[in-house]
């Protein structure tokens, strides 16, 4: 039988020759990722199960990203443990204040993950990396710290939905409108415990931005794993980002899959996602009555990269915020925070009556930097719109791409671009 991107992936880190869905393995990790919220508890665990040293201080990432600048006493324990076994570990790739952001915007842009890595996180949306081409998913802090210990971690074999891409996306049409389109066709557990595989000459009208946004996502349908075919333009990004040895993994031809599911990129439309799931999506047209917002958000690890930031900026350009709401501007990284500054972005958004945050996860999990109060409604481009994500039980969230969200800020309600 043949094997799925994915599979191959795994067969080769568990040193065999083929794996099928189903079965359990133990593979090698070439990368073990924690935050300040998860790596905490893996670090008392670490300690509990008495390891001594992580099995490679140049494979274990560590990124207070959540609640980070310190939001209050308890965040900054935790970040001061993180920062502790860091430096006793002598931890090569530690993050933060002045190198820090939003943890899967940073692994890829510091070279971390590449092609045919096998990558665990604890935090849901470590399936970020399958854009590169690498198995990548999220699991407990349990599992991190052994995996710190041991380089090592069990998995079952996942069976597999081939995703064909084709054509192209229109205006104002970017990944997270696709990646919202799939969830709101297959629903949040319509990939249950299965890997995502796009594939098709489609890919080729995708930036890796677009394919970073769908693979975070991907977590939204239930899915273990998102992946892509590599094709140049990933390989020029790995190159121009990582000095690390790659291996591009292909599907077999007689790959089986659960279904496969074509997907017609030019028919996509900007989409929101209503509360209070991701599948609760609508396209921008099929919204009749307004939706009157008070706060919009523009960043997170699922939209904050250069390209988002650039494609909010000429909407916001010339044009000012509506009274009241409250626009938040938060790059990914420090390196996307300066290119934004350098090429005049931040005076745009500050200009429109937006604010500028440091690198943090912060609104996105309603952790600081942006909570919703009782009865407010935001437009982000997060990738969470659950009862209370932002903030109060009673509020809403609701998801978008960044010319959306844009666009909403300047009108104060959910609005098309295309309507300025």
């Amino acid at each position: 039988m043949g094997m799925t991107m994915t599979q191959k992936i795994l067969a080769s880190h568990a040193g065999l020759s083929e794996v099928k869905p189903g079965d359990l393995i133990m593979a090698d990790l070439d990368l073990v990722l924690g935050n300040d919220i998860t790596a905490p508890v893996a670090i008392n665990v670490f300690k509990g199960i008495h390891a001594k040293t992580v099995f490679d201080k140049d494979k274990v990432a560590l990124v207070p990203d959540h609640f980070a600048p310190n939001k209050d006493i308890q965040a900054a324990e935790q970040c001061k443990m993180m920062r502790g076994f860091a430096m006793e570990q002598d931890i090569t790739n530690y993050f933060e204040i002045g190198q820090m952001g939003v943890e899967h915007a940073l692994l890829p842009e510091k070279g971390l993950v590449v092609a045919g890595d096998l990558v665990i996180g604890a935090d849901s949306h470590t399936c970020t990396y399958g854009a590169l081409g690498a198995f990548s998913t999220g699991v407990g802090s349990t599992d991190m710290a052994a995996g710190m210990a041991t380089g090592k971690a069990w998995f079952k074999v996942p069976s597999a939905i081939k995703f064909v891409l084709k054509g192209k996306m229109n205006k104002y049409v970017s990944g997270k409108d696709v990646i919202l389109h799939i969830i709101g066709m297959i629903g949040v557990d319509g990939a249950l415990y299965q890997s995502m595989e796009f594939v098709g000459e489609g890919i080729a009208n995708l930036t890796m931005d677009d394919r970073f946004t769908i693979a975070n996502m991907v977590i939204e349908a239930g899915a273990k794993n998102g992946i892509f075919i590599v094709d140049d333009q990933t390989i020029d990004y790995i190159k121009g980002h990582s000095t690390k040895e790659y291996t591009v993994y292909t599907a077999d031809a007689d790959a089986e899959y659960e279904r496969t599911i074509d997907i017609d990129l030019g028919s996509i439309k900007p989409t929101v996602a209503f509360p209070h799931l991701p599948e609760n999506t609508k396209t921008t047209d099929e919204i009749t009555e307004p939706v009157i917002i008070d706060q919009v958000v523009i960043g997170s690890c699922t939209n904050g990269r250069l390209s988002d930031f650039a494609k909010a900026a000429k909407i916001f350009e010339g044009r000012k915020v509506a009274k009241g709401i409250r626009t938040l501007i938060i790059p990914a990284t420090q390196k996307i925070y300066l290119q934004c500054m350098e090429l005049g972005y931040l005076k745009t958004f500050v200009e429109a009556g937006a604010t500028v945050s440091a690198p943090t996860c912060g609104p996105c999990l309603g952790g600081h930097m942006g909570i919703l109060a009782s009865g407010e409604r935001c437009v982000a481009t997060t990738n969470r719109n659950f009862v209370g994500r932002m903030g109060h039980v009673d509020s809403e969230v609701y998801l978008a791409n960044p010319e959306v969200a844009a666009a909403s800020a300047i009108l104060g309600r959910i609005a098309d671009p295309t309507e300025l």
